[in-house]
């Protein structure tokens, strides 16, 4: 729900201003989960500081990045490629928890990112004239998707560090202080002297550097929704990877791939292409392999 919503503000409104209500609005339901959760506001006196700090930093990256490739690419196409986030687990589970990789699980990761390569490129390459550049038919916005999932891939490693000491409520409160912090310098800059979009094609830019603007009823209760469903969603997602194996909670994300499909074609009559399609079920494919079973310990 909130990638719709989001995705339909981005064409009128700044990704910071988006934030910034989105983050106040779940200031609410994380206090409520403190407070029952034990603790209250106590329990954000953490001996892992630096951990939370730098787990909530990266996901305000990959956050920041997905919602800016929302803005220029398809629901459908900027979901499947975040879904290459396992593939990335996979490829800094050593440097992060020494595990060790096995040889088959790095060959699902290649073929997970081929069809990364096939989402970006297949659309692109079967309407083209002959002679027609790559580098002209590649959408650079695909690049901010899959920065999305390589941040995301990192922070839940980091999640798995915290998970013995730090409960879901604690991360998920962590994570909003620093997305406010962000939106708030985001919001210093572009509101500040010249509207910096002013000029400037690129929808993801757009919606980055517009200055703030006055919401109307309607779409301030839509970005307000975005809070709630936000804080409660990002609680049960951290709940359920605590209390559950990877490989049972992960088939349960990628059933929002189809759900963006979905509501792609509903409200904007986005209709993937074959080539999309057949990324996907690559990228799904090789997801749901690498984690039906834990890496080696080095």
């Amino acid at each position: 729900m909130q990638d719709v919503v989001i995705k339909l503000m981005s064409g009128g409104y700044p990704l910071s201003e988006v934030l910034t209500v989105r983050c106040l609005v779940a200031c609410v339901p994380l206090a409520i989960l403190l407070h029952f959760g034990g603790g209250g506001l106590r329990a954000l006196k953490s001996g892992k500081l630096g951990l939370l700090l730098i787990r909530s930093a990266m996901l305000l990256v990959s956050y920041t990045t997905y919602y800016l490739a929302m803005a220029s690419l398809p629901l459908a196409v900027v979901v499947a490629l975040f879904f290459a986030a396992p593939l990335f687990i996979v490829l800094l589970s050593g440097p992060f928890l020494g595990e060790v990789v096995r040889p088959s699980q790095f060959v699902a990761v290649l073929i997970g990112f081929l069809g990364v390569l096939v989402i970006c490129l297949g659309p692109y390459f079967a309407d083209a004239a002959p002679g027609a550049e790559a580098a002209a038919l590649f959408e650079p916005a695909a690049l901010l998707a899959l920065g999305s999932a390589l941040f995301y891939g990192a922070s839940a490693l980091m999640a798995r560090k915290l998970a013995d000491t730090e409960s879901g409520a604690v991360m998920a409160s962590f994570q909003n202080i620093v997305f406010l912090t962000g939106a708030s310098l985001i919001a210093l800059t572009t509101n500040i002297g010249a509207d910096l979009s002013t000029g400037i094609a690129d929808e993801s830019l757009q919606f980055l550097l517009r200055p703030w603007v006055m919401p109307g009823t309607h779409d301030l209760l839509l970005i307000a929704s975005t809070g709630l469903v936000g804080a409660c969603g990002s609680f049960l997602l951290t709940q359920a990877y605590r209390l559950a194996e990877a490989n049972v909670v992960a088939p349960f994300e990628y059933v929002s791939i189809l759900l963006a499909a979905l509501l792609g074609w509903w409200i904007w009559d986005e209709v993937p292409s074959l080539a999309t399609y057949a990324g996907i079920i690559l990228i799904i494919g090789a997801g749901l392999y690498v984690l039906r079973g834990k890496p080696d310990a080095i």
